[in-house]
């Protein structure tokens, strides 16, 4: 594109050349322009200048198009809409838009949130298109570039009760959807069960036992494990799994315990005959968290995704808390 040579061209000359295709008539475009004859014949001399072709012949019926007229004709309309476009505020219609939409999302909060937006958002925008993809490793680099529009992860509070945001980038904003607390879930005859029914299960017990863990990020460490290695503790981590309904399976099937997010116990429990009981010592809760690019934040189309996110989970928390929990 030589966008150098665009500056010598008034635009104003297309949306004449546009109404003298219209009306074929000098007299007729002044009209409808608002301009004089005289000044209309001036910008027609223009547009023959600039685009080395006569465009019109005069004939007794009114002006006639050259034929690189008639295929400027088939052009004009098209540009000068997107144009027009151009000159608009951003809006987005959700009923008739057809724009593609990607969120990353953790692993755990997949059963939990996506059911609880999906619906209302396609609702009101059935055209649009959504990749639910798994959040990895590489997800907030793909933020900040652009890659995808929305992230859904979690993070930690710390000490304080302040959300562990340091790590987060200077690009990104950030949206608490819920906090949640880490649990347990044993099979139906694990020995942990009688210790609970004893209330003699503590954190000497919880260590006792043998575990499993679900990576994130390629971490085969969580927040528990950290705040265990503060006191010099540690779990005996037996089987490391990429996935929670995997987790799940190996925990129904075996004597490994399976530390995780309250609100996907539910969901595992649906499946096979698990119990829950307690973490035996005081953990920070951790909050999930809708991502996104701080560019994106005013532009209507990922405004009216994230509010409909934020919105149809706080919802989904205030009319059927019991089921998520």
């Amino acid at each position: 594109m030589h966008i150098d040579k665009l500056t010598r061209i008034d635009l104003n000359l297309l949306v004449i050349l546009q109404v003298l295709l219209e009306e074929k008539s000098v007299t007729r475009a002044a009209t409808r322009l608002n301009v004089s004859q005289s000044a209309l014949s001036k910008s027609l001399s223009r547009l023959r200048l600039h685009l080395q072709d006569p465009l019109f012949t005069r004939t007794a019926h009114g002006l006639k198009p050259t034929t690189h007229a008639l295929n400027l004709q088939q052009k004009l309309p098209k540009l000068l809409q997107g144009l027009y476009q151009l000159t608009q505020a951003p809006s987005f219609d959700p009923l008739n838009s057809d724009r593609h939409f990607s969120i990353s999302m953790l692993e755990s909060a997949y059963a939990t949130l996506l059911p609880s937006f999906i619906g209302p958002l396609l609702q009101q925008a059935s055209r649009i298109h959504l990749d639910i993809l798994g959040w990895k490793e590489g997800s907030m680099q793909d933020l900040q570039k652009g890659k995808v529009e929305f992230g859904i992860t979690g993070i930690d509070y710390d000490d304080k009760q302040q959300l562990k945001i340091d790590n987060l980038p200077d690009e990104l904003a950030y949206k608490i959807l819920f906090c949640d607390h880490q649990t347990c879930l044993v099979n139906e005859h694990h020995p942990a069960l009688q210790h609970v029914e004893n209330n003699t299960w503590d954190i000497q017990g919880y260590l006792a036992c043998n575990h499993l863990q679900v990576s994130c990020e390629g971490n085969k460490f969580w927040a528990i494990d950290f705040a265990l290695e503060k006191h010099n503790k540690q779990r005996n981590i037996i089987s490391t799994l990429p996935d929670f309904y995997g987790g799940a399976s190996v925990c129904a099937h075996s004597d490994l315990i399976f530390t995780l997010p309250t609100s996907f116990v539910p969901h595992a429990q649906k499946l096979y005959p698990l119990k829950q009981i307690p973490l035996p010592f005081q953990l920070h809760e951790m909050a999930y968290v809708l991502l996104w690019h701080k560019g994106n934040t005013d532009e209507p189309g990922h405004q009216w995704v994230r509010n409909m996110i934020c919105d149809s989970v706080d919802n989904a928390f205030k009319n059927n808390n019991s089921d998520i929990y």
